[in-house]
């Protein structure tokens, strides 16, 4: 395992961070098997965990909690926050009112009394930024939350931020964590740039683009047994993706080129699409979200594959630099973009 810094910060990071979000119900719902995970994760090197409120409904920042218990000064502890945890329409959101609840919630599940990266899910469109940031600065000073940052922010939103900030003498994002992967490439044209420019740690979450490039989605075949959407409603998701969405058969192509390319590098397709993240030097730390013991032994094998100029330049063949294929879903959610922001 290899370590960097998290942005200008002086922490050091591995450069697999372990996701949570397989922890719990919308998961593995084995709370002492997710919990060996954690310990096999930290046994291998990995000191860096990011979590979410949302995740499984608070019941994945438990499992972690749970694991954590003895160890908590040997992690880098991550988690965000944003999304709806429950039916009142203020149980959601950047503003202030939400993130001082929403905070000791997380360190309640936690079991802990400070968080090092608290991370804000998803831009708040109907919130002043200056309420976000003086409300996580706020946090910063109480000693609750160490550092803060952003998830999926595009660039403009990054800077800004990074404005807002300076002008108030607040609290600075140091890290933003994006979607990113050889599917998933258009934040290589502002989003990763600006974080360099700015100092700022990047995580990307869905470095195998939701098990696209594990490989194990194949053409004209069900979905594999134990996966994502191998029953129920992943299952209907899946026969939706193949058998309607247009893009599925530009996806398969990719996987087979990519394919071909992995094995001619002698490397299992999950090692060669963790590595081509890794590769980017604004990148930190690559998210791997593992919900088994196996699936996080494949992923822990992919920590220090380097992949070489010839390598990276056929890659840039089948999904060139800065472009998403088709059906990339970055869960922007623009107003601004509706019927009725357009119109006068």
């Amino acid at each position: 395992m290899q370590y960097r810094k998290l942005g200008r910060t002086g922490v050091e990071v591995s450069t697999q961070c372990l996701g949570a979000m397989m922890f719990g119900a919308i998961g593995n719902g084995d709370h002492g098997d997710c919990e060996r995970i954690v310990h096999r994760a930290l046994d291998a090197g990995i000191n860096f965990i990011d979590t979410a409120d949302i995740y499984s409904a608070g019941e994945s920042e438990e499992i972690v909690g749970k694991a954590l218990k003895g160890r908590r000064d040997d992690v880098v502890l991550a988690t965000k926050f944003f999304n709806p945890m429950g039916e009142d329409r203020n149980r959601r959101g950047g503003s202030r009112r939400w993130i001082v609840q929403a905070v000791e919630d997380s360190l309640r599940r936690l079991g802990t009394d400070h968080i090092d990266l608290y991370q804000m899910h998803r831009r708040d469109w109907d919130t002043d930024l200056e309420e976000t940031l003086s409300a996580l600065t706020d946090l910063v000073r109480q000693g609750k939350v160490l550092y803060i940052g952003s998830s999926s922010y595009p660039a403009d939103w990054i800077v800004e931020a990074q404005w807002a900030a300076d002008r108030s003498g607040g609290a600075r994002f140091v890290c933003e964590q994006p979607q990113y992967s050889i599917f998933a490439r258009s934040v290589e044209e502002a989003v990763l740039p600006a974080c360099l420019r700015h100092g700022m740690g990047v995580i990307p979450w869905s470095p195998l683009a939701g098990g696209w490039l594990t490989g194990k989605y194949r053409r004209g075949e069900q979905a594999p047994a134990g996966s994502r959407f191998a029953s129920g409603v992943g299952n209907q998701r899946w026969r939706r993706s193949v058998d309607e969405d247009p893009s599925a058969p530009v996806r398969f192509d990719a996987v087979e080129r990519l394919s071909k390319i992995a094995d001619d590098a002698g490397l299992p397709l999950t090692h060669l699409a963790l590595a081509f993240v890794t590769e980017h030097p604004a990148i930190t730390s690559t998210i791997i979200g593992p919900k088994t013991l196996e699936q996080l032994d494949d992923l822990l094998a992919a920590a220090d594959v380097r992949l070489d100029t010839a390598v990276l330049d056929a890659i840039d063949e089948v999904v060139p630099p800065g472009t998403d294929l088709p059906g990339i879903d970055h869960l922007d959610g623009n107003p601004s973009l509706g019927r009725a922001a357009r119109r006068s």
